[in-house]
């Protein structure tokens, strides 16, 4: 009896051992909350550069990890040394107290990215606040070009070159300024319910929307998710790139949204729903595509291809640009006819009319005065806001 005894509470032992290793091992279920998909290289001239990039998160989360792209780069991309950290003042460089933490890749500090891949850190012991911002610093030796990055940031960070100061904690370590990405791509958080990936163009990007302030369509959507319930507190990130095509590469303007969508979203973590609103670069961009039927097309195919991975799909109609210098009656009808079959196809599982929340009534080729930039073609804050209105929550 004894002997069984004793080997009942060995067994009871190494259940429980198992049950604290599982409790402290618990591998996150990471969910996107921020992105800026690449869209081309540059060279900035930074040698041993350390580029402190000021980031909006959409949900927050008990742990962190980031993406670092070397999409367009040449060669391989050696990075030595990144942190995170919570910044003292939202926009700043500034670290607050006792919120930089390490970053390690396969639990080294320095990763060396192949041409045309991306690296995902390790987990990273942050609370990271939903709607606050994250500073992402990063290292790299010599003569790093071409630098993959997303050229409208709409947000000013810091870097300087000649030293490895990512574990800086004060702004003055920052000399220069920049308001484009440079390799930081994505971040991911554990906690959140799951991500709406809202893939398009520069209005979703935000261009002409005020910087530094998270006047995106986008960011008001996630702010109005994050002002609900907690199991509707999705990450939103945002997959826009300035002047981005459904057909046709764009050199700085990226990859075509078809050759693009597997990247920029179907990797993401923890997606759910992606929102599609693309298709008016395609029309006012020369070479112009007045064929409605292949961008539709082309459209039908991205809703397929997020079905496919068990998404949902939800179509935004094409805004209004009548008086823009690249307006025109034919490309006017093409919009018509692309926006008639959003809204009639039956392709997605529901339409967000980002045309009727813009135009003007008394015009309605033409957006409302009070939401138009003055170029005609892309909203302003006002425009945006009511964009990111326009969605309706339960569709997510």
């Amino acid at each position: 009896m004894a002997h069984v005894s004793g080997v009942l509470l060995l067994l009871i032992g190494s259940v429980a051992s198992a049950q604290e290793t599982l409790r402290t091992h618990v591998v996150p279920r990471w969910v996107g909350t921020w992105e800026a998909p690449m869209a081309s290289s540059v060279d900035n001239g930074c040698i041993d550069c350390t580029i402190r990039d000021v980031i909006h998160l959409s949900a927050g989360g008990t742990a962190v990890r980031v993406r670092l792209s070397n999409a367009f780069g040449t060669a391989p991309l050696p990075v030595e040394h990144t942190t995170v950290a919570l910044p003292a003042i939202a926009g700043g460089a500034d670290v607050a107290p006792g919120m930089l933490r390490e970053v390690t890749f396969g639990g080294r500090a320095a990763v060396t990215i192949a041409p045309g891949a991306e690296a995902v850190s390790d987990p990273v012991r942050l609370a990271v606040p939903a709607g606050g911002d994250l500073l992402v610093t990063t290292y790299t030796p010599g003569y790093a070009t071409p630098m993959s990055y997303h050229p409208v940031a709409l947000q000013r960070s810091f870097f300087l070159s000649g030293a490895d100061e990512a574990d800086a904690t004060t702004a003055g370590a920052f000399p220069d300024q920049t308001f484009v990405r440079h390799f930081v791509s994505g971040v991911d958080v554990s906690g959140p319910p799951g991500a709406i990936v809202t893939f398009g163009d520069s209005i979703t990007d935000g261009y002409r929307s005020t910087e530094s302030l998270n006047r995106r369509w986008p960011d008001v959507l996630a702010g109005r998710l994050l002002r609900g319930p907690a199991s509707r507190r999705f990450g939103v990130l945002n997959a826009g790139i300035g002047g981005n095509r459904v057909l046709r590469d764009g050199g700085t303007h990226g990859p075509s949204a078809a050759r693009r969508f597997d990247r920029d979203v179907l990797s993401r973590s923890g997606v759910r729903t992606v929102i599609l609103l693309e298709g008016i670069n395609d029309i006012q961009e020369k070479p112009h595509e007045f064929d409605p039927t292949k961008i539709t097309a082309e459209l039908a195919d991205l809703a397929a291809r997020s079905r496919a991975h068990g998404l949902r799909v939800i179509g935004g109609t094409l805004t209004p640009f009548k008086g823009c210098i690249c307006y025109s009656l034919r490309g006017e009808a093409t919009r018509q006819a692309v926006n008639a079959w959003i809204r009639r196809s039956g392709v997605f599982d529901s339409v967000i009319d980002f045309d009727a929340a813009l135009r003007d009534p008394s015009d309605p080729d033409r957006m409302l005065p009070a939401f138009d930039s003055g170029d005609h073609l892309h909203p302003g804050d006002a425009g945006y806001e009511a964009m990111g209105w326009a969605v309706d929550l339960s569709t997510l």
